[in-house]
């Protein structure tokens, strides 16, 4: 171990980053350079940053510049907060910059994230951003319109962006943020509900949200949607764990925080803010729980209870959330989604823990409710009856409110895993399993996590907000036997998670959790039962090894350590790999903490009385005796293992050809076994060590086994690597001469070129893998000269490489648990007499010492010696084979020779990845620039690397030792160009393997430097792999050793990765990389796989493949480079670069001339993988002007120094910039190109289509002739959308930027100012159906202007009104910019003529699948009348009327389509025009969309009607509105057929449904109509009343806020009370209907006609539409307003579902009754919920209703058990408790398993107090002789007294309460001979405690005496012979 010299600007350094460097810097073995060189280097990339972003060359500049900052962070150097606050800036403002390519945007975005991710080094006091350039493109980009299908990753990277940067916006935009989103939220349209949440979540400031947190609440209650709660849970999370600490939150901070980022459109509204700033200290945001209200609470823990997704057997009750998000739009998709919601709720949970009750007395339970007072109540004598009887004293209680560990959200928390514990049994696992376990997994980590936060000195957490240890030891208790129960499921991701949550657990609290799991697992491994249930217990040990070994976590649990040691060896077991792989990670975790060595030897006595130790608690010195006896196990242990370990490879399948023993599995179980090994053997005492030495050598000394050669190879590498010099002096004499005897007997003497299997003499011959220098010379150069089969001469040359990478490679070479000085600490010899003591000891960053290997010269020399003396007479072998090679033939001895020598040297090459640096000279680096991938860029501008130390040995390029192995290396590379180019001359097959062999040496040269041996990647995996396994609590500062060692070792890597980020490509590696190229299309296929990345390669590899794909050329030539495009790196960058684009896809274009399938094939694949990124060229960024980029970039540069040569290069750049071409495609022309190829071409063409250049006439003609093309997947007309389109956007965008985002200003769109009152809403919505608008030249008002969508005015106004002016009479609209005049007359000479319509008509009317209109075709129609105005019209009316008139389905839709574009396009024509058009229309209204439309065109019909209703104001179709709604009044929907009916109403429900809340004023009409036919005749017209009741319900819906205020509206919700409706989600629309129906279904009832005819009846037609209609509101977003409608018609529905002649009926409302069990309802209206389901359950006189009120009632409380008080609780127990004197058996049995779910959450006193009621009466009733006219009410009464208490024994599953034993040995045995039914339930409930204990048995059994446990013995199998045992 060698000091390292440090910097003096690091060594002195005070700055923490700077301390953090030194501790980088010391853990390696080197010196690295100066903090002030490489603050150089990176002003250097911040230079040149700049200047890229200056020239405007973001790609590539930017991107590769970027990727630099990327490499200097890995380097660990501090980064100054001016530079890193300037760069974030900049990032951000490129990233916002409208235009900018999506790439360049991800880029920046990333490189923002990383600069900003540490709140430590930047905060808001630092740096502020602006939130609206984010908001601004994504309004404009979320949602598309009809006519783009193209769209991308734009929304989700701003919303990425947003997420980032959200805690630099500033609070005091909060009030615009919220004035901003508000307005758009309208609950009657999911997606303007969706979006605006987003908005609202992603943007609001989280450190301010008293102001609006109170607004999110009310809205979140009165939606229902998975992914409203979703998002929701997430942010509520966040907040929580923020506010924990007061001061972030105080509004004094905002006034504090400099507001300089603000956006020109952007104000700072002042709100009246008194209500929440009131008083002058701030104490923070703390509420009754955490930061939340108890009624928000309770909806937070409804929405976590229904998260766990646990069915009930309920028809989905939990569905009516994600069914009422179906009807969200796919562009919702496109924002970043949520996080999981388990995760959050978890995080929320613990965060909003506080010692904020009462505390309950500490439980004893393992599931704890709490346990208060005993009950004072009197016992109350017997009354009239037994119901009576048993319900008297329940609810007179008023109990103390007492929470678990004083706090409500642990009481929350213990209630919901008390309600779900059931789920967790292995037994009832399912999909929801997983979530449940993650959610425990999740609520420990995060508990950790804070509890080790508020250990910290800087914790601003108040004292008495912090968690404390009672709450630390309930939580364990609460979650304890839900985890022991879920470690035994089968399910992989249920165990991973229940190991982690136990890992977290153990640590925490390893008393509760240590000794349960040692009790079930000690018998499980000594009795070997099932399978599984041993698996399981070996993955609990796992996952608390830090209690078992770590003498700080857990004091008492190493001395068990030695018996879970013996125990697991027969774990090691070849025939069951998995629980091999289990026990060897047991054993690695384990050996990297302890020692293994014996000190009983010293002089501790044990004290006599310490023999069962299992449940005493002894002293620290007591424990340490007890741990120093045990390790006297472990040389017994050890042995046993390693002849364990012996025995498995010894019965491994023979190994196959590539050189494993047997399959998959096998390998992974060696790598473990030997893995775990490896561990322990560093770990073993010196004499343990030496036993194990011996072991090992005379196994391998005296057997030989083909069959694991590999394994015991790996077995030897595990001693070797822990004691080198033991196992060398040991092994290596007798292996040299093994190896000899062996060669010159025959071994490796067959000549194969090919894998083989293994001769059996082959064996002994690779057991030699140890690094030493005695005779390795001379064994290795007959080993060159002496292996011939292909095993033979690989091994050796892996033996090599091993030994070069051993001397000249710069590594770590030990990996102990304690420092090596301490370790080998001889003289005192404390650690090694006391090595217990410091087991589990983990270390500080600054106290971990780590021993280096770091090449000496000698070792330097002796691999040079190797070179000379090995290497280099091969390579003049080689250099003579390829000379004879010319003479004569190359035969198999030849091929043999070439392989095994080329193999030789190319390994010894593969050694020496650190051996030399490279040094670059300047012509190279010129020309490397020159010819770089990065084209079209000036050189200065491509970035290079400057080489850092890193370990290299030879670093001076004058040292002779670096001459020659240069020189050498060189040798190397110019033979393999020879030897390519000789065997491309006379490449037959059977020189396969040579060129395999070959290929792979050209890798060698060309990557093996640097990193290759010591990956990153590698490197960096396993670093994070090991911190996962060590992991202990989130934020952990001490770590395990190993980590360290690892960390320095990832550190080194890093370093070699920078080294390695840059090759040297001269002539050599140019020739080299062209001879690659040529073997990726070589005719055999493994040529193909050769391709390599290598700056340079692709675009000399390019023309190569290009002019392989020419006519002519061989076709295996042809797939090789069709598949070499194909690979990403190749075919990606051509595309990806404009000014390659052309060629390539000529390229493929002109493959055409191959028509073999296979090729084609081959080509359609490379096209669809290039097609798939291949974008819209677009240059508008270069126009664009963002100011505030401007100002960042000025900023930056400010804090760096530029000389006069730098301002050059930026103007070199931009001129470079400017001089990229883009190219022009016009393949398609080409008639004889295959079709396949069009298709392709027509797509290219669409996408060359742009809004920066205008369209060419050639362009448009080509899509114009295209778009009647038989083959439907052309999709010609799409590029007519997207050419007209553009047309209009560069037209009417007022700027580039504007034109970026698409976003043009229609010339009769304009702005209405509007009141913030609810007159304005209601004149609007009545406008729409009253009033067409009028034409005026005076001020715009609301009665002369369309309104198309309308989101706003619902919840708020914003102020303005965004809407249409009406046309001009008779002046077009419309100018069309005049760059595309040309192309406008192109499209006029071609669509302005009778053929083009009539084959346009005739190719619409074609028969093809399409049951209704084709939306492409609509918009291209559209699109076309929109730019040409009515020129087209005479020429198209007369194919129209044919197509009218003729009802073929085809011809129909085809008139449909033409017709909606026509009318669509006309929308904004001069109002004669549009008149014209509706003149000719209007007639043909009647005929075609009234009785002569067909059954089969009705969906035509019906689609149109969709298509012209969206997003349109109705008066614009005022002629088709009046022929819908007039032909819906005057139906009569009791005809004789409903088919007549069934049209009208299909077309008025595509009326209604796309204008939403636009339909408005038309609800009233439409309601009192269908009203009349809600007993209609026909099914399918009492389905639409459903439907319309449902809808009008939804649009009728808007909260009520004194003013449509956005203000107003926040405020309220913060001042109103809680039982205040703010958000109006009260149903009020239907109540005088709901009434009417309760006094008519009386009536109706009585009418009902029976049997087969009662579906005919009023009732049941009237119930059914009832049923329909409340199931459509309960899966709707205003779910909640049904619960008003469903009060009252509660009694009916239930009646509903006892109908025994109509099963329709019955099953509408089972599954409505059941599916409103899941969505919660407002907290006031529980009560009546209740006491309708109880008025069901004690007054029906139908049992059916009551057995069928039950579950309902249970389903209920257990999906809504948050929101239901206790006193309700009480009423609950109350009405079951009369009901278990129910006469009918079935009832009382539903009773009892209802009453058992209620009282696993009700307070222990019920429990209590009910138990002795039950007892009492069982023991008060006497059954007389069954002839007694009482004897069926006696035995009713006892059955009733039984079933209540079999209820208590099946509330608690899995514990044992203490007065459970009393009950089931005794009132239970005593009844067990009773008459049936009471038998019956007795065994039941028997038969159940059975199957719930059976795991928890040896602990449940402690709870009984032993007459006890006899009497159990006796009910549970009828016989007491032997101690019970379950």
């Amino acid at each position: 171990m060698r000091q390292t010299e440090i910097p003096d600007d690091i060594n002195h350094g005070t700055d923490r980053y700077m301390q953090k460097l030194k501790l980088y810097a010391n853990s390696i073995p080197y010196a690295i350079e100066s903090n002030a060189r490489m603050q150089d280097m990176l002003d250097f990339i911040l230079r040149r940053i700049t200047q890229c972003i200056e020239a405007k060359d973001f790609e590539p500049g930017l991107v590769q510049w970027d990727s630099m900052v990327t490499y200097w962070n890995m380097l660990k150097y501090p980064f100054p907060k001016e530079k890193r606050i300037c760069l974030a800036k900049l990032y951000f403002h490129v990233a916002t910059t409208p235009g900018m390519p999506t790439q360049v945007m991800a880029v920046c975005a990333d490189g923002l994230s990383n600069l900003t991710r540490s709140k430590k080094k930047l905060s808001i006091d630092d740096m502020r951003l602006p939130w609206k350039p984010i908001y601004d493109i994504l309004r404009e980009d979320l949602f598309l319109t009809r006519r783009q299908f193209e769209y991308s990753q734009l929304s989700w990277c701003m919303g990425y962006i947003a997420d980032i940067s959200r805690r630099f916006f500033h609070p005091a935009a909060i009030e615009e943020m919220l004035s901003t989103f508000l307005p758009g939220f309208n609950g009657t349209n999911l997606d303007s509900v969706l979006s605006s949440q987003y908005y609202l979540l992603t943007f609001l400031p989280l450190t301010h949200p008293q102001s609006y947190l109170p607004m999110l609440c009310r809205l979140w209650e009165s939606i229902n949607s998975y992914m409203y709660d979703e998002r929701m849970l997430q942010f509520l999370s966040r907040l929580a764990e923020m506010h924990v600490d007061p001061t972030i939150s105080d509004p004094a901070r905002i006034y504090d925080i400099l507001d300089d980022e603000k956006s020109e459109d952007e104000g700072r509204p002042k709100w009246k803010q008194d209500d929440y700033h009131a008083g002058q200290t701030w104490s923070g945001l703390y509420k009754e729980v955490g930061i939340f209200t108890e009624h928000e609470w309770h909806l937070i823990m409804c929405k976590c209870l229904a998260s766990m997704a646990i069915p009930l057997k309920d028809a989905g009750s939990l569905t009516t959330g994600p069914m009422a998000d179906s009807s969200s739009s796919f562009e919702i998709g496109r924002l970043p989604k949520a996080n999981w919601r388990i995760p959050s709720l978890a995080k929320l949970i613990v965060y909003s823990m506080a010692p904020d009750g009462a505390s309950a007395p500490p439980s004893s339970a393992s599931t704890p409710w709490y346990t208060p007072t005993t009950s004072g109540v009197s016992t109350p004598q017997v009354s009239s009856s037994v119901g009576d009887y048993l319900t008297v004293p329940l609810h007179k209680w008023e109990p103390p409110k007492l929470y678990l560990g004083g706090s409500k959200a642990l009481d929350s928390l213990a209630r919901l895993i008390a309600s779900t514990e059931h789920f967790f049994h292995p037994t009832n696992s399912g999909s929801w399993t997983s979530d449940l376990t993650a959610f425990v997994k999740y609520i420990v980590y995060e508990f950790n996590k804070r509890w080790h936060e508020e250990q910290l000195s800087d914790c601003k957490t108040p004292l008495t907000r912090r968690l404390t240890r009672e709450m630390k030891r309930e939580l364990i208790k609460c979650l304890r036997t839900v985890v022991l129960l879920a470690i035994f499921s089968q399910d992989s991701s249920t165990v991973s998670n229940v190991q982690s949550a136990l890992k977290s657990m153990s640590c925490m609290e390893p008393d509760l959790v240590f000794q349960p799991i040692l009790e079930r697992a000690i018998p499980s491994l000594e009795a070997l039962v099932e399978t599984q249930r041993t698996l399981s217990v070996i993955k609990a040990l796992s996952s608390i090894v830090p209690a078992i070994v770590s003498r700080d976590i857990y004091y008492p649990g190493a001395k068990h350590l030695i018996t879970i040691l013996h125990l697991l060896v027969p774990g090691i077991d070849l025939n069951d790999p998995t629980k091999t792989l289990c026990t060897t990670a047991f054993l690695s975790e384990v050996s990297q903490y302890i020692m293994f060595g014996d000190v009983t030897s010293s002089e501790v006595t044990l004290d006599d009385d310490l023999e069962d130790t299992m449940e005493l608690e002894l002293s620290n010195g007591a424990e340490d005796a007890l741990l120093r006896d045990s390790t006297g196990s472990f040389a017994s242990w050890v042995a046993s293992f390693i002849r364990r370990v012996i025995q498995l490879l010894e019965n491994l399948p023979e190994e196959g050809p590539n050189g494993s023993a047997g399959g998959t599995t096998e390998v992974q179980v060696v790598d473990a076994v030997t893995g775990a090994c490896s561990q322990i053997c560093v770990h073993l005492s010196n004499p343990l060590f030496d036993l194990v030495l011996n072991m090992i050598f005379d196994y391998a000394s005296t057997n030989v086994r083909s069959n694991a050669v590999r394994a015991i190879h790996q077995l030897v590498e595990c001693i070797a690597n822990a004691h080198p010099a033991k196992t060398l002096a040991k092994f290596l004499p007798f292996c040299a001469a093994n190896i000899r005897t062996e060669i010159e007997h025959g071994a490796s003497s067959v000549r194969t070129t090919s894998s083989s299997l293994p001769l059996p003499s082959d064996a002994t011959l690779h057991w030699i893998l140890l690094k030493y220098k005695g005779e390795l010379l001379s064994l290795l150069t007959l080993l060159r000269d002496k292996t011939f089969s292909k095993r033979g001469y690989t091994w050796s040359g892996k033996l090599l490489s091993s030994a070069l990478i051993t001397l000249t490679h710069t590594y770590p070479i030990e990996n102990k648990f304690v420092n090596p000085e301490q370790w080998n600490d001889e003289v005192p010899a404390e650690f090694q007499r006391n090595h217990h003591l410091y087991w589990g000891k983990l270390f500080e960053p600054g106290e971990v010492k780590i021993t280096w290997h770091v090449p000496s010269a000698e070792e330097i020399d002796f691999s040079l010696q190797l070179f000379r003396e090995l290497v280099e007479p091969a390579m003049t072998r080689l250099d003579l084979l390829l000379e004879t090679c010319r003479k004569a033939s190359r035969d198999a001895i030849w091929r043999n020779d070439f392989c095994r020598y080329l193999s030789f040297v190319r390994e010894a090459f593969t050694g020496i990845p650190t051996l030399f640096k490279e040094f670059i000279s300047p012509d190279v680096l010129q020309s490397m620039l020159a010819s770089s991938d990065i084209i079209n860029e000036i050189p200065e501008m491509i970035a290079t690397v400057e080489p850092l130390a890193s370990g290299f040995c030879l670093t001076d390029p004058q040292d002779a030792r670096y001459k020659y192995i240069t020189k050498l290396r060189r040798r190397f590379g110019e033979f393999l160009h020879a030897a390519s180019l000789s065997l491309q001359r006379q490449g037959e097959e059977n020189t396969v393997d040579a060129v395999q062999m070959l290929i792979s040496s050209i890798r060698t040269y060309l990557l093996e430097y640097g990193d290759s041996k010591d990956s990153y990647y590698v490197n960096s995996d396993q670093y994070n792999s090991e911190i996962g396994v060590a992991r202990q609590y989130s934020g952990q500062k001490v770590w395990p050793r190993a980590v360290f060692v690892r960390r320095a070792r990832f550190y080194h890597s890093c370093r070699l990765l920078w080294n390695s980020i840059e090759r040297a490509r001269g002539p050599l590696e140019i020739s080299l990389l062209d001879d690659v190229v040529e073997w990726s299309m070589w005719h055999y296929p493994s040529g193909n796989q050769s391709l390599l990345v290598y700056d340079g390669l692709r675009l000399r590899a390019l023309p190569a493949l290009y002019a392989a794909l020419q006519p002519g050329t061989d076709d295996d030539r042809m797939k090789g480079a069709l598949w070499t495009l194909n690979i990403s790196s190749f075919g990606r960058f051509a595309i990806s670069e404009p000014t390659l684009v052309p060629e390539i896809i000529q390229q493929l274009l002109g493959c055409h001339h191959n028509e073999k399938p296979s090729i084609q094939n081959c080509v359609s694949t490379v096209t669809d993988t290039c097609l798939a990124n291949f974008s819209e060229p677009c240059c508008l960024i270069y126009d664009v002007k963002n100011t505030a980029l401007d100002e960042a970039l000025l900023a930056l540069k400010s804090c760096l120094s530029f000389n006069k040569s730098e301002d050059s290069i930026t103007l070199r750049a931009r001129e470079k910039r400017i001089e990229r071409t883009q190219a022009v495609l016009e393949i398609a022309n080409d008639t004889t190109t295959h079709w396949r190829y069009a298709i392709v071409a027509v797509r290219v063409l669409r996408t060359l289509l742009r809004r920066d250049t205008s369209t060419s006439p050639s362009h448009l003609r080509l899509f114009l002739e295209k778009v009647c093309d038989s083959n439907p997947t052309m999709y010609a007309q799409r590029g007519i959308m997207k050419a007209l389109r553009y047309i209009k956007l560069r037209s009417y965008c007022r700027n580039p930027a504007a034109l970026a985002l698409f976003s043009p200003i229609n010339p009769l769109r304009c702005n209405i100012p509007i009141e913030g009152s609810y007159s304005a809403t209601a004149e609007i919505l009545v406008n729409f159906r009253s009033r067409v608008p009028i034409r005026s030249s005076e001020t715009l008002d609301l009665s002369s202007i369309y309104c198309d969508t309308l989101h706003q005015g619902w919840l708020a106004w914003s102020g303005t009104l965004a809407a249409y002016k009406l046309p001009h009479g008779s002046i077009s609209t419309f100018e069309w910019e005049p760059s595309s005049a040309e192309a406008l007359s192109c499209l006029r000479e071609i669509a302005v003529d009778t053929d083009f319509w009539k084959k346009l008509s005739g190719h619409f009317a074609e028969e093809n699948h399409e049951s209704t209109v084709v939306q492409d075709h609509i918009s291209c129609v559209k699109s076309i009348f929109q730019v040409l105005g009515d020129e087209p019209w005479d020429l198209l009316k007369p194919k129209l009327e044919i197509l009218l008139a003729d009802q073929d389905k085809n011809k129909q839709r085809a008139a449909a389509e033409l017709l909606a574009g026509v009318l669509n396009g006309s929308k904004h024509w001069p109002q004669e025009a549009q008149d014209r058009i509706w003149q000719w229309f209007t007639p043909y209204i009647k005929k075609t969309l009234g009785q002569s439309m067909k059954t089969e065109t009705v969906p035509i019909w019906t689609s149109f009607v969709e298509y012209m209703f969206h997003h349109k104001d109705p008066r614009r179709l005022q002629p088709l509105v009046e022929h819908i709604v007039e032909q819906f009044k005057s139906m009569d929907y009791n005809g004789p057929s409903s088919l007549e009916s069934i049209k009208v109403l299909a077309l008025f429900r595509a009326f209604y449904t796309e204008l939403e809340w636009k339909f408005t004023s038309w609800s009233d009409s439409t309601m009192e109509r269908f009203w009349r036919e809600v007993h209609s005749e026909h099914d399918d017209v009492r389905s639409h009343v459903a439907e319309m009741m449902a809808f009008c319900n939804g649009i009728k819906w808007q909260p009520k806020p004194t003013y449509l205020d956005v203000e107003a509206f926040v405020r309220e919700c913060r001042e109103v009370t809680n039982d205040a409706d703010i958000m109006g989600i009260c149903g009020t629309y239907h109540t005088s209907r709901v009434l009417e129906l309760v006094d008519n279904f009386k009536v109706w009832r009585e009418q009902r006609l029976p049997g087969v005819r009662a579906h005919q009846s009023t009732y049941d037609r009237v119930g059914i539409v009832v049923c329909r209609w409340l199931f459509l509101s309960v899966h709707s977003t205003e779910a909640i307003s049904a619960f008003d409608y469903i009060l009252p018609l509660m009694p009916e529905l239930f009646r509903f579902t006892e109908v025994h002649d109509n099963e329709e009926l019955v099953r509408h409302a089972n599954v409505l009754l059941v599916r409103m069990c899941g969505v919660a309802p407002p907290r006031s209206m529980i009560g009546p919920l209740l006491s309708a389901i109880f008025s069901a359950i004690q007054t029906s006189p139908s049992w059916k209703v009551r057995l069928k009120a039950l579950p309902i009632l249970q389903v209920l409380y257990f999906r809504q058990l948050p929101l239901i008080s206790e006193s309700e609780v009480n009423d609950i127990l109350d009405v079951l408790c009369q009901c278990l004197d129910d006469e009918v058996v079935e009832v009382r049995e539903m009773v009892g398993t209802t009453l058992s779910g209620i009282l696993r959450l009700s307070p222990r006193r019920s429990v209590v107090t009910l138990k002795d009621r039950f007892v009492k009466l069982a023991g008060k009733i006497q059954l007389p002789d069954r002839v007694s006219p009482v004897y069926n009410a006696a035995v009713r009464q006892r059955h009733a007294a039984i079933i209540g208490i079999c209820a208590l024994i099946d509330s608690f599953p899995y514990t044992i309460e203490k007065w459970m034993p009393g009950l089931l040995t005794t009132v239970m045995l005593e009844h067990t001979h009773d008459p049936i039914p009471i038998s019956t339930t007795i065994h039941r409930c028997a038969s159940n405690f059975r199957k719930t204990h059976q795991d928890t048995w040896h602990e449940d059994s402690r709870r009984f005496t032993d007459d006890q446990l006899a009497a159990l013995s006796t009910l549970l199998t009828g016989s007491s012979y032997c101690k019970c045992r379950l």
